[in-house]
């Protein structure tokens, strides 16, 4: 028993860290001390604060009062997956105890962080009423064009300008790059962090099949950028549970057994979708 503890301790925070380096959106995980477990399983309950605005001040009777709520919405989790593996515990001491920590970091680096990526990318290009376009970028004054109108369409809307996200292909930046001018940089300097992202986890659409994620056949298109506030969504990873079941505990083989569950929660506030705008492909 002792042997399982050090193993979790050992693995389970460089789970954590594989995650969070991977993974292009994990930037926007919501702060935890805004939201907390619902009464059912599978929920989530998140903080949304309103405010009154500013009324007239009376001489005589001094301010309007005002209105301060705090509600706690329940939000539905909307991502539940999962995968088992085993590995054979001659093989693993074979190879110096190799074979787990390979496949564990493996596993996360290149299955889960991208489809947590695309599910979450795809989920927010669907929310109504969020800044969206679409056509062909050939090249950089172009991308740079479709940012400035991108930019543009936030600043109308009020989204504040500090903190904002752009997520983008690395051929479109490279294209921004190439341009190497002083408005190009200027363009790229009005974002708090320009996060480069795989056009193959970067869709409108995607679905989720019995061995990962694939872009929706004839509806789903590629997503040229996105530019987030964090304040706009919902994002929260509920539930991460790294399994480990050493040989000795493992009643059916003589295997370690590493298990990985991940559910989530990714939506858009409905009074921020300004905060959201994606640029895809026509």
């Amino acid at each position: 028993m002792a042997n399982n503890i050090t193993i979790r301790k050992s693995y389970i925070p460089v789970l954590d860290k594989i995650y969070a380096a991977n993974a292009k959106t994990s930037v926007l995980d919501g702060n935890p001390e805004l939201a907390k477990e619902g009464a059912n399983a599978g929920e989530l309950l998140v903080a949304k604060l309103t405010v009154n605005g500013l009324a007239n001040y009376d001489k005589t009777t001094g301010y309007a009062n005002g209105d301060v709520t705090l509600l706690w919405e329940t939000i539905k989790a909307d991502y539940d997956r999962g995968r088992m593996f085993s590995v054979d515990n001659v093989d693993n001491m074979d190879s110096a105890n190799l074979a787990f920590g390979q496949l564990a970091d493996e596993f996360i680096r290149t299955k889960v962080t991208p489809e947590v990526d695309a599910w979450r990318f795809s989920k927010y290009a669907q929310t109504a009423n969020i800044g969206r376009a679409a056509g062909a970028l050939a090249d950089g004054t172009a991308v740079i064009k479709a940012l400035r109108t991108a930019i543009n369409f936030m600043d109308e809307k009020e989204v504040p300008t500090e903190g904002r996200i752009l997520f983008i292909t690395p051929t479109l930046k490279g294209m921004i790059d190439d341009l190497d001018t002083n408005k190009s940089k200027l363009v790229l300097s009005r974002f708090a962090q320009v996060i480069e992202v795989p056009q193959t986890r970067f869709y409108t659409q995607v679905d989720l099949g019995a061995d990962g994620y694939t872009k929706r056949a004839t509806t789903g298109k590629d997503i040229n950028f996105m530019i987030a506030h964090p304040t706009a969504t919902i994002q929260y990873p509920k539930h991460v549970a790294p399994k480990i079941v050493t040989p000795d505990q493992n009643q059916n083989a003589d295997a370690y057994k590493f298990g990985y569950r991940l559910v989530g929660v990714c939506q858009v506030y409905e009074n921020k979708t300004n905060g959201i705008y994606v640029h895809s492909a026509a």
